[in-house]
Parts: structure tokens; sequence; C-alpha cells
């Protein structure tokens, strides 16, 4: 349950970084695609459809992704997605086969750049006063 609320929402902060955010809608330039996260039990799947410098999501595995992720499971992927350091979780669940790349590994590295730009600003912190 957690994966699938945790892919929902990656596509509801990719539709809004693409809306609001001139950075990451620069990174879509040229770009007209779908691509697929999903477990490889297929119990979950979310795909992404690039165009017109626009995300939008949809539940569901798509016909030809131009890549897709697959993690072995849904805690799994969760794990992964969350890791304090993912690229090392990636590249450990891909040498040990729990993560699985199906279509152009330089897409892959393409949507993890994507990424950086969902993290939450940290609000500046109020000056503390002195007691």
């Amino acid at each position: 349950m957690k994966f699938r609320f945790l892919l929902w929402m990656l596509g509801r902060l990719m539709a809004k970084a693409s809306r609001d955010n001139p950075a990451f809608r620069q990174q879509l330039e040229g770009r007209d695609m779908v691509f697929q996260l999903h477990t490889l039990d297929g119990k979950v799947a979310r795909h992404f459809i690039v165009s017109g410098q626009r995300i939008s999501s949809k539940r569901g595995s798509t016909a030809e992704p131009a890549f897709a992720i697959g993690f072995k499971d849904a805690v799994y992927g969760f794990e992964t997605m969350t890791a304090k350091n993912k690229q090392l979780a990636f590249m450990q669940g891909i040498q040990n086969k729990d993560i699985q790349i199906q279509g152009n590994p330089a897409l892959v590295m393409w949507f993890q750049g994507l990424t950086k730009y969902l993290t939450p600003k940290k609000k500046a912190e109020a000056p503390k006063k002195a007691a």
C-alpha cells in the first residue's frame, strides 16, 4: 500500500513540477514518452506520460514503455525509493537482481536526475531568541 501511494505521490509531484518549475520543464524538453515503475509480481504498476513539457500519471501498466523499472515487490520498492542513499540502493538492487530495468538505461538515468527537483524546499528557520 505504501509503495502504491508513493508512486501516486511521485506522479502528483512531477505533474506539479512540470507546471510550476522552469528548470524541471527544461529537463522535459523534446521528450515525449511513457515510462513505468512497477513490481515484478505485477501487483503494483504506475505509468508516467511525458508530453509537451508536462508529466501526468495513471495507475496500471502500459503496453510499450520507453523504459520500466521493476522492483521485486512493493515493500522492496518502497524501501529503495525512500532510502537515504538512493543511488547505492538502486545499484545494489540491480546487482542482486531485485530491480530489473527494461528499455533504455540512459532514460533511467535521466529519470533519476529528475527526482532531484522534487525534494521539498526547506523552510528558513526563524531566528532563535536569546533567553
